[in-house]
C-alpha cells in the first residue's frame, strides 16, 4: 500500500500572547484529500498524538475542500487521535508533509522524531514536503554526511513580508526564511498570499496556505514519476 504521512503541530499556544494557536485546516485538508484521490493511504500525525488544536479563524466550511474533510466521519476520527509521531517508522511511508500554522514554529524544529524520520525518509528516496510555517520542520534536519537537508536546495515557506502583514514577526521564535536561508537553502517567493510551489529533487515545498493543494499535487507527480522509475 502506498502511504503518505502528514504531521501537524501539537503547540497551541502563540508565544507569550496567551492566544491559541495551532494548525491551519487546508493546509491538512487539501493535501489529505489531494493525495487520498491520488490513491494513497493517509495517515495523520503530530508531535505529542491525540488531537492537535486547529487555528480556529483557518475553518473556513466555504472552502470544499475544509466541508469535505471535517464531514467524514473517518477523517475526524484519525483527527481526534492522531499517531504519535516517534511511534512511526520511516520505512512506512513513501513521503512525508508538514502541514503549517504558526503552532510548528515552536515545535516542529526541536523534536527529535520528526528530524530522525523526516531524514530517514529522505535518504531512503522518498519524499520530504511542507508548507507554510510546515517549513519550520526542514529548519534542523541533517542528511548522513552532515549537511542540512536544505542546503543548496530550492526552498519556499511562510515569508518575512507575510510574517510582518500578520503581525506576528515578534511573536515567533525566530524568522522562518531567515533561518531557512542561513542553513544555505536558495530562497525563493511570489508575492504576500500568492501562490508559490518549489520542486527541489526529492524536497517540496509551498509558501503558504494558498500553496497547499498545489504542494500536494506536486509531491503526487513526483511519487508518480518515482514510482515508475521503481517499477521499470
Amino acid at each position: 500500500m502506498k502511504r503518505v504521512l502528514i504531521v501537524l503541530t501539537s503547540h497551541a499556544t502563540l508565544g507569550d500572547t496567551g492566544q491559541p494557536t495551532g494548525y491551519y485546516l487546508c493546509e491538512v485538508a487539501q493535501p489529505y484529500l489531494v493525495f487520498e484521490k491520488a490513491g494513497y493511504q493517509v495517515e495523520l500525525a503530530s508531535i505529542k498524538g491525540g488531537e492537535p488544536s486547529v487555528i480556529e479563524t483557518s475553518v473556513n466550511l466555504n472552502d470544499p475542500y475544509n466541508k469535505q474533510f471535517l464531514e467524514r466521519a473517518d477523517i475526524l476520527s484519525s483527527l481526534r487521535g492522531t499517531s504519535r509521531l516517534a511511534d512511526l517508522r520511516a520505512g512506512s511511508y513513501q513521503a512525508i508533509f508538514f502541514a503549517g500554522g504558526h503552532g510548528a514554529m515552536w515545535d516542529f524544529p526541536r523534536d527529535p522524531a520528526l528530524i530522525d524520520i523526516a531524514s530517514d525518509i529522505y535518504e531512503q528516496g522518498g519524499f520530504v514536503s511542507a508548507v507554510g510555517h510546515g517549513a519550520a520542520a526542514l529548519v534542523n534536519i541533517r542528511l548522513e554526511d552532515g549537511r542540512f537537508l536544505v542546503e543548496g536546495q530550492k526552498v519556499t515557506s511562510f515569508t518575512n513580508e507575510e510574517e510582518g502583514d500578520a503581525r506576528t514577526a515578534h511573536i515567533v521564535p525566530f524568522s522562518l526564511e531567515d533561518r531557512l536561508i542561513d542553513r544555505g537553502a536558495r530562497f525563493t517567493q511570489a508575492g504576500k498570499l500568492q501562490r508559490h510551489v518549489v520542486t527541489s529533487g526529492h524536497l517540496i515545498t509551498g509558501q503558504n496556505p494558498a500553496s497547499a493543494m498545489g504542494t500536494a499535487e506536486a509531491v503526487v507527480a513526483r511519487l508518480k514519476t518515482w514510482n515508475q522509475v521503481v517499477s521499470a
